[in-house]
């Protein structure tokens, strides 16, 4: 018998290094009862936002149903926040690429309409590929399936009519129907974050929105009259965000006297989010964290179709009094009012009791 021969096949097969089970215990290939083959290969590809590539977690437990023996790639510009249940995770980086071009996939999925993600899938070589691809140099469907989230990125009313949620929608690209498959989170780092509320149930308040999308950025006043009416009924409150709200956290909490721990890095900042019983969130990574850890969410949303969140009946999306005028736009356009100013506290509150426990 061989007791060189290796199994390429096998799902702790590395090829460069030693595998765990040799590292850890001595075996070898020809007599290792670890041995776990490898059938199927899928790639995921779905560079975007962090809390984009998280809303797309779901899609894994239809891939463990649909293949239980496969070998999940998944390729984005965060790979950190990838969960156990890929197997090989990929930066989208040149060696990433050129490494991806060289391997056979059964499935690919490319969730991403930009051109270097579609690009990329064209490069690919599969036996089957849903979502994405280019075609005459331009982002377009390369299965039935994919046309209808196509067009809601191409035309606003088409977007606006939709009436199916961002997991729903993909579910539907790879041809299968959605039955409320939740995120997907590793479990948060455990850390003492000494935070001395009392046995007061802990809000978390995440103020950003990002640089960019000033259009979903609520005044620092509300928030402070946010506080203090949860203080009145007996919430203790936890400011959250990351280095671009750490002056206006700051701030706040000089005010108001609202416990603010600073800005971390992503682990980091999930595991202080953990801490939290509810949150109130604009749209941002922070929401889409916040229902991967199972919290009751607070969402305010002026500029998205409100359909396309889901929220597994653990929160209340909440919306302006007066209609915004910059569906889907990082800036405001319209010069008699910011729709968000209509959004007041009370509002939230109001939504708060409505999820009450």
């Amino acid at each position: 018998m061989n007791k060189n021969i290796v199994n390429y096949n096998c799902r702790f097969f590395r090829g460069d290094i030693p595998c765990l089970p040799h590292k850890q215990n001595q075996k070898k290939c020809y007599n290792c009862d670890e041995f776990s083959p490898i059938n199927f290969k899928i790639l995921i590809i779905k560079l975007a936002a962090i809390g984009d590539v998280i809303r797309t977690t779901p899609l894994l437990h239809l891939l463990q149903k649909q293949h239980p023996h496969a070998q999940i790639h998944w390729i984005t510009n965060t790979p950190d926040i990838l969960p156990q249940e890929v197997d090989k995770k990929y930066k989208f980086n040149f060696e990433s690429v050129l490494t991806l071009q060289a391997t056979y996939f059964n499935q690919v999925i490319n969730l991403d309409k930009d051109y270097h993600a579609c690009a990329l899938t064209n490069q690919i070589n599969a036996g089957e590929k849903f979502g994405f691809y280019l075609k005459n140099g331009v982002p377009a469907p390369i299965n039935q399936s994919a046309e209808t989230k196509y067009l809601t990125g191409l035309f606003d009313d088409v977007s606006q009519e939709n009436t199916k949620s961002y997991v729903e929608e993909i579910f539907e690209i790879y041809g299968h129907s959605y039955f409320g498959e939740e995120y997907i989170l590793d479990e948060p780092q455990n850390i003492e974050w000494n935070i001395q509320n009392n046995n007061k149930k802990i809000i978390g308040l995440n103020t950003g929105c990002g640089e960019r999308w000033i259009s979903r950025l609520w005044k620092t006043e509300y928030w402070i009259e946010l506080i203090e009416l949860l203080k009145k009924i007996n919430y203790f409150p936890l400011l959250l965000g990351g280095e671009q709200e750490h002056v206006r956290n700051t701030q706040i909490a000089k005010i108001t006297g609202a416990e603010y721990k600073g800005f971390f890095p992503l682990k980091d900042f999930i595991s202080l989010m953990n801490q939290c019983d509810t949150v109130v969130t604009a749209v941002t990574m922070g929401l889409h964290i916040a229902i991967g850890l199972k919290k009751n969410v607070i969402l305010m949303n002026n500029i998205f179709n409100p359909n396309e969140f889901e929220l597994y009946n653990r929160g209340k999306i909440v919306q302006p009094m007066k209609k915004c005028m910059c569906y889907f736009a990082p800036k405001c356009k319209n010069e008699e009012y910011f729709c968000l100013d209509s959004l007041t506290p009370q509002m939230l509150i109001d939504a708060l009791q409505g999820i009450k426990k």
